[in-house]
């Protein structure tokens, strides 16, 4: 009996494989971005560097990401006590939300792109660099926002009734890591970059 027992809560402390790939995923993309930004200060103090401000979308851009982070917490508070409706109503808010932080980044890269051209032959290396963190950024935003997704379709699927909250938990992990790159990013680019 306590055989089984100690089998039961070994399997209790294990990490979820996939919980486990995702933080070595996201570890992976921390180290990236360190040295991405790191880079970015080494080159800024060694050639001819075009200052940029960014623009205001960017702000609301992160109150609507700090607040999607918000409703996704809620929203597997939600599928974790098998609220079903109100777990339904805020994966919604939160799917809403985060398509309007990508549409908004999307517009906010586009603006950046006016005043520092990211996207053409022979720029500075100022605006090369912004178009790499800019671009990986957004794909990963993509990724978190298409993770939502997918949540969301299965919240209202007829066909699955599985109450497994691994996937819930694992996507809104990604997006609370989503927020927080990207309040790295705004905090790098507005006061140090």
């Amino acid at each position: 009996m306590s055989a089984v027992s100690t089998d039961t809560d070994t399997q209790k402390k294990r990490i979820h494989p996939h919980k486990f790939t995702l933080w070595v995923a996201m570890g992976s993309i921390i180290m990236m971005f360190a040295g991405l930004t790191s880079a970015y200060v080494v080159k800024r103090a060694q050639s001819k560097w075009i200052e940029f401000d960014l623009p205001v979308t960017f702000w609301i851009a992160t109150v609507v990401i700090l607040i999607s982070s918000g409703t996704i917490h809620l929203a597997l508070k939600a599928f974790k006590a098998r609220e079903m409706a109100r777990y339904r109503l805020l994966i919604t808010i939160t799917a809403v939300l985060g398509l309007l932080f990508a549409g908004l980044q999307l517009v906010g890269f586009l603006q950046v792109n006016h005043e520092v051209p990211m996207l053409y032959e022979n720029s500075n290396p100022s605006s090369s660099f912004l178009g790499i963190i800019g671009g990986l950024h957004a794909l990963h935003v993509l990724g978190g926002v298409v993770a939502i997704l997918v949540i969301f379709f299965r919240a209202y699927s007829v066909k699955n009734k599985q109450y497994a909250s691994t996937p819930v938990e694992i996507v809104a992990t990604y997006w609370h890591f989503v927020d927080i790159l990207w309040i790295y990013l705004f905090v790098f680019f507005n006061w140090i970059g």
